[in-house]
């Protein structure tokens, strides 16, 4: 018991003393996403290179969003709405997610390079805000 409550404790230490590692920065994710949008406007486009970067993109954002829905289905489970964002239902919807994340890095300061989650969920949170509901 004693062993375990001091990795406990030396856990928490380095949690709160180690700064979080990103293994995708903000600015690869903007990178990304523009060639994302690159090639959502010329569909012909066949630079390998550019459908990678695409498609880590769309694999992050999609993602995303996904990890939201799941967390927001568990919260509901327990009483809780998160409701953080609210996805249409539009089978253009990964276009519009990239736009947002890009509309999001436009209103930043010229090489400023934050958490991709953190920017993809302010993205997200001002691009799809969900309905109000009246108090009941």
């Amino acid at each position: 018991m004693k062993h375990t409550l001091c990795l406990l404790a030396v856990l928490a230490a380095a949690s709160i003393t180690t700064p979080a590692a990103f293994a995708y920065s903000g600015n690869e994710l903007r990178a990304d996403c523009q060639a994302a949008d690159t090639l959502h406007n010329d569909p012909n486009y066949s630079d390998p290179a550019l459908v990678a970067s695409s498609a880590r993109c769309l694999g992050y954002v999609m993602g995303f969003a996904d990890g939201y829905a799941i967390s927001d289905y568990l919260a509901e489970k327990v009483g809780v709405r998160l409701a953080a964002f609210c996805l249409p239902k539009d089978e253009n919807l990964p276009h519009r997610l990239i736009r947002a994340v890009l509309s999001q890095f436009d209103r930043l300061p010229p090489k400023s390079d934050g958490s991709p989650a953190t920017l993809t969920a302010a993205a997200l949170a001002r691009s799809f805000p969900c309905a109000i509901e009246p108090d009941k």
